[in-house]
C-alpha cells in the first residue's frame, strides 16, 4: 500500500508541476514525458525510503 501511495503522489505532484510550468512557458502539455519523470521520481523516493535513508535498529 505504501508503494501505491508513493506512486500516486509522485504522479499527482509531477503532473501539476509540469502543467503549471508548461502553461507559464506557453508550451503544449505532454503527458508522456510527465509520466516518465513521475516514474523516475517514484522509483527514487522508494529507493531512498526503503534503502538509503532507513534507520537501523540497534
Amino acid at each position: 500500500m505504501k508503494y501505491f501511495a508513493t506512486i500516486f503522489w509522485a504522479v499527482l505532484i509531477i503532473t501539476v508541476v509540469s502543467y503549471v510550468l508548461t502553461s507559464m512557458a506557453g508550451q503544449a502539455f505532454n503527458i508522456g514525458s510527465t509520466l516518465s519523470v513521475a516514474a523516475i521520481f517514484a522509483v527514487a523516493a522508494i529507493v531512498l525510503g526503503e534503502g538509503i535513508l532507513k534507520e537501523e535498529n540497534s
